[in-house]
């Protein structure tokens, strides 16, 4: 059965349109216009945009997904985050024990199977990272790329495969692999040199993760994982914006150095996300949260507990991007780092997946494929 609404405001992962209006028909944009709708219409009030995507999600709803990697967690994390625009996630293990990586990508497999709305792969952050540049992750699970790992990582069942490595400690020739086979190389949680680095994207590796946190920084005489991610023009880099892991003029100098369409926000949210809470356990250790930082008892930063919608906010607000950049940065960039279809946009024939915000950028109503998966 099809549904017509009628938007004040519209914005198609392109520009903005006033007084607009969309048909979606079993799941998608099937028809798009202005002033009189064709039909007899539901009336919606504020900003439509795209569904957001987030490509890194450790938790949510008060689900960690390498506490309980299984489709139960991910159903979990993808409620949680619904109600802050998230249409679309990759479910992220960080660095754990071989059994736990492949009971996740059971769990991603499975959910996959069941089509789970909005579940659109899954993001391997380590094992495979220097144990200098480890932050939170367990040095005791870092270790190096063995076929084992790479079996899994190759799997045909788990959609997008992401894997954050640091590439001083897995060979071009693995790199170059893994991208033969499909899988988005980024890298991350590295003390390499800028040379290893450019040697590491010659092999396929397309993106970095959480840019200028727990990597190898710009300097004068050795620009370091930092500088050669500015400086490529091809790679995507992940962004935090919650005033915690990175200062907003460190990201304001990067957005004007790289090209803003490889910039995409990534919340890196953690099991608060959702619901209330101060603490959690992470492989072992108890991570506090305080106001909207998350740290491990020995200081490190534990992952955030940002949300898209925020993060969207934020990138506004504070970083000065503006409303059409920000948009794409949570939906249409990161949607094209996936090489999904129909990235980021609202348009005839693309998924009817997309956010209703009110004018402070909070979530209003949540779809994904045209069914409500939040309102508020």
């Amino acid at each position: 059965m099809s549904q017509t609404y009628q938007i004040a405001r519209l914005f198609n992962g392109e520009r903005f349109h006033q007084d607009a209006w969309l048909t979606i028909d079993n799941g998608k944009v099937v028809a798009l216009g202005h002033g009189q709708p064709p039909q007899q219409v539901q009336r919606l009030n504020g900003t439509l945009v795209p569904g957001f995507v987030d490509v890194q999600v450790n938790g949510g709803g008060g689900a960690l997904f390498n506490g309980a990697p299984t489709a139960a967690s991910i159903a979990t994390m993808g409620q949680a985050h619904a109600q802050f625009g998230t249409t679309g996630l990759m479910p992220t293990l960080i660095t754990d024990s071989l059994e736990v990586l492949r009971q996740g990508a059971d769990a991603v497999a499975q959910a996959r199977a069941d089509k789970m709305p909005g579940v659109l792969g899954v993001h391997f952050e380590g094992p495979h990272l220097s144990v200098a540049k480890k932050g939170v992750h367990s040095a005791e699970h870092i270790r190096p790329l063995s076929e084992a790992e790479m079996a899994v990582y190759t799997r045909a069942d788990l959609g997008v495969v992401m894997v954050t490595l640091a590439p001083e400690n897995v060979p071009a020739e693995q790199i170059a692999e893994l991208t033969a086979a499909g899988v988005r190389v980024c890298l991350g949680h590295s003390n390499a040199d800028f040379a290893t680095v450019q040697a590491a994207l010659e092999a396929g590796a397309c993106g970095f993760t959480h840019l200028f946190n727990a990597m190898s920084p710009f300097t004068s005489r050795e620009p370091g994982m930092v500088g050669a991610a500015l400086l490529d023009p091809h790679s995507w880099c992940g962004l935090i914006v919650d005033g915690h892991h990175v200062h907003d003029a460190s990201l304001q100098l990067a957005i004007r150095a790289k090209a803003p369409e490889k910039m995409m926000l990534v919340t890196d949210a953690m099991p608060p996300v959702g619901m209330v809470g101060d603490t959690f356990t992470l492989l072992g250790r108890e991570i506090r949260r305080e106001g909207g930082k998350l740290t491990a008892p020995t200081g490190e930063l534990a992952g955030s507990v940002l949300d898209m919608a925020t993060a969207v906010r934020n990138s506004v607000r504070q970083l000065g991007v503006s409303e059409a950049d920000a948009f794409r940065m949570a939906s249409r960039y990161p949607a094209e780092f996936l090489g999904l279809e129909h990235p980021g946009r609202l348009r005839v024939g693309s998924a009817a997946d997309m956010v209703l915000l009110d004018d402070d950028y909070h979530v209003v109503d949540c779809w994904i494929g045209g069914q409500s998966v939040f309102t508020k």
